[in-house]
């Protein structure tokens, strides 16, 4: 989450939405266990269906963008060049052919 929201991200259930998803990309499975638990708790089960949805929607993006080679668009280059560059992002594109 970007900005100043507070740990909840100003959403309800802000911040157990950010620790499930962080837990469904991770390779803790007790951890994903603990956090769809409290989302589910705290947020009911449609709201813990409908975050997973989400979470694997973005997966299925990302995956389907880098598969047909999708381009960056220029102001999203532009807003993301100093941590695409301290994660070493632009690398990952460059190592498959491309410049």
């Amino acid at each position: 989450m970007l900005g100043k929201a507070g740990d909840d991200g100003g959403i309800a259930h802000g911040r157990l939405l950010v620790e499930f998803a962080e837990a469904v990309v991770g390779e803790d499975d007790a951890r994903l266990l603990v956090a769809r638990d409290r989302l589910a708790e705290a947020a009911g089960a449609a709201a813990l269906v409908d975050a997973a949805a989400v979470v694997a929607l973005f997966n299925a993006i990302d995956r389907v963008a880098d598969a047909t080679g999708t381009p960056l668009e220029e102001a999203k280059a532009t807003a993301s060049a100093d941590f695409r560059a301290s994660l070493g992002i632009d690398a990952f594109y460059a190592a498959a052919g491309k410049t």
